[in-house]
């Protein structure tokens, strides 16, 4: 089997935002990532200078810890990142459905894959302006083709009015897909890996973001979207492994 590049793998815990929050997850987090957004909140899975922190593993070693950390119970697995799509998780996927376990997969859209269709749910987060990164929408596209019969739903952060603006324009150009807003995450991180889980949250200015949102999506009349924080921060911070 071949081996993936992963920063961490940890679980059970919910599911902190987009179209599944609040489920019961076991997360397995890839290391990689071909962006390199302004506002990153994981950058110990996604710049290089991590990569001697990332364990090689096969899909048989991942899934070994998987069953140990949910106990052989069938839970959701999420793959996130980084950015997965830069690997095979076909084998891994296999593995677990095999056993009743559902995968659910977040990507940005820049790395299309044609195992997206074993997913049984796709997010496809492409990031606004202040990250500072241009989304290939032909690359985008064929991401959605490759999804086939996984439900495939569409999330965006939102930090400011270009940000909001920007995803009025996408989910125009994208009407079928399930849209998910949320605020994005105050205060990230810090760049150091070790010293991620005791960055402040400025948890006034998330939750001051989080209304302003609400109120500015449906003063616009538009009533679309699903407006959600992430949970996560709210519960835990910054902290890893939740």
């Amino acid at each position: 089997m071949n081996r993936l590049r992963i920063a961490e793998i940890f679980g059970p815990t919910i599911q902190g935002e987009g179209a599944v929050i609040g489920v019961p997850t076991v997360f397995v987090r890839a290391g990689g990532c071909d962006y390199r957004c302004s506002w990153c909140d994981s950058l110990h899975a996604v710049d290089s200078k991590f990569r001697h922190d990332w364990k090689p593993m096969t899909a048989a070693d991942i899934f070994a810890e998987i069953e140990h950390l949910s106990g052989g119970v069938p839970l959701a697995l999420s793959l996130s990142g980084g950015n997965p799509a830069i690997q095979d998780f076909s084998q891994l996927i296999a593995l677990g459905q095999a056993k009743g376990y559902r995968f659910v997969m977040e990507t940005q859209g820049s790395i299309a894959q044609n195992w997206f269709s074993e997913l049984s749910t796709l997010i496809l987060s492409p990031k606004p302006p202040s990250s500072g990164e241009t989304v290939d929408w032909a690359k985008f596209d064929d991401c959605i083709t490759q999804a086939k019969q996984a439900e495939t739903v569409m999330k965006i952060v939102i930090f400011d009015v270009a940000d909001y603006n920007w995803a009025r324009e996408v989910a125009t150009r994208y009407p079928d897909l399930p849209l998910y807003l949320q605020p994005g995450n105050h205060t990230p991180p810090p760049l150091e890996a070790e010293d991620a889980e005791d960055a402040e949250i400025n948890m006034e200015g998330i939750m001051n973001r989080y209304e302003w949102l609400i109120d500015k999506t449906l003063g616009d009349h538009w009533y679309s979207p699903t407006i959600l924080p992430q949970l996560h921060v709210l519960v835990w911070g910054n902290k890893r492994g939740v």
